[in-house]
């Protein structure tokens, strides 16, 4: 694992937002591996994949992509930190600065201006 692929979400629908890379260390990915592995799932959860194309910055995730992915059950919530939302409602410069034990991952939605 060198990415986990994030997102939030908007009303049922869990929505991708950025494949996540920055911020991973060896000890974080084998912490976080173990807490995912339970979470195996046959199929992606977000409603908007595959895209397209990568779009400006590289943000997006193609079937391609796809193809290399795991995916488990939306469950746990990672603290993410990012430059910007982009015009395709992708974070840009986004890094992983750990897990979130005190939310929900449904409670995960969109804020302007912000974390979520």
């Amino acid at each position: 694992m060198d990415a986990i692929v994030v997102g939030y979400y908007r009303g049922e629908d869990l929505i991708y937002v950025a494949r996540v890379r920055n911020g991973f260390v060896p000890a974080s990915r084998r912490q976080i591996f173990a807490r995912l592995k339970p979470l195996l799932a046959p199929k992606c959860p977000f409603v908007n994949l595959p895209e397209r194309h990568k779009g400006r910055w590289g943000e997006g995730l193609t079937a391609a992509d796809m193809e290399k992915c795991v995916w488990v059950r939306p469950e746990i919530v990672a603290r993410i930190e990012f430059l910007e939302w982009t015009p395709s409602d992708h974070l840009r410069h986004s890094k992983f600065a750990g897990l979130r034990e005190d939310k929900y991952a449904r409670t995960v939605i969109k804020e302007h201006g912000g974390e979520g």
